[in-house]
């Protein structure tokens, strides 16, 4: 999937009038990648669309209109766009009430590493995380993780036809869910076939 450039965004004054319609298209776009595994983690699959968005959005907020600024936003986003042969997902750890979110991310130190994909009958391929910086310390997670999942070649051919999982299995919370299939051929969209 090819990374973000300066010359497919928006300018601020494009961007004003564009913005209704774009982020309405990538609303609906979000969901079909994005996956609930359980009551209280929920992938957020990325790709080119979603971080465009992302990208037009801090530029919006920031007012950031000068090339050097411009190119350090798509810096920051373009890791998140997938290779060709992995998915990328940003991870959000739920629970409404603070206190009881603050004692669960003291017992889940390490979930990040314990989230998994799986296609059809291949093993789990467990997610590499936080490339950009430690979100982790040994006393608590984070509620925001960024991660890759790295596919072989014969998983890459196996999404066309197989069904895909996605699950935690970490000793303070287990679970996985089959994505729908309308998330599977979102996802499928990320591999070069």
């Amino acid at each position: 999937m090819r990374k973000l450039r300066r010359d497919d965004l928006y300018s601020l004054e494009e961007y004003a009038v564009a913005r209704d319609d774009f982020r309405a298209r990538v609303m609906e776009h979000k969901k079909n990648r994005t996956v609930a595994i359980g009551d209280h983690v929920t992938l957020y699959f990325e790709d080119r669309l979603t971080m465009h968005y992302q990208v037009q959005e801090m530029l919006r907020v920031e007012k950031i209109f000068e090339a050097r600024g411009i190119d350090e936003e798509i810096a920051s986003y373009n890791p998140l766009i997938p290779d060709g042969a992995n998915w990328k997902a940003t991870m959000m750890i739920e629970y409404p009430d603070p206190e009881h979110r603050a004692a669960r991310l003291r017992e889940l130190v390490g979930i990040d590493t314990k989230t998994w994909v799986r296609v059809g009958e291949h093993p789990r391929v467990y997610a590499i995380s936080n490339e950009d910086l430690e979100r982790t310390t040994a006393e608590k997670t984070s509620a925001v993780h960024f991660l890759r999942f790295e596919l072989s070649p014969a998983m890459v051919a196996a999404a066309a036809d197989g069904g895909i999982e996605a699950g935690v299995a970490h000793d303070h919370y287990t679970v996985s869910t089959k994505l729908p299939e309308a998330a599977r051929q979102s996802l499928l969209g990320d591999l070069d076939a």
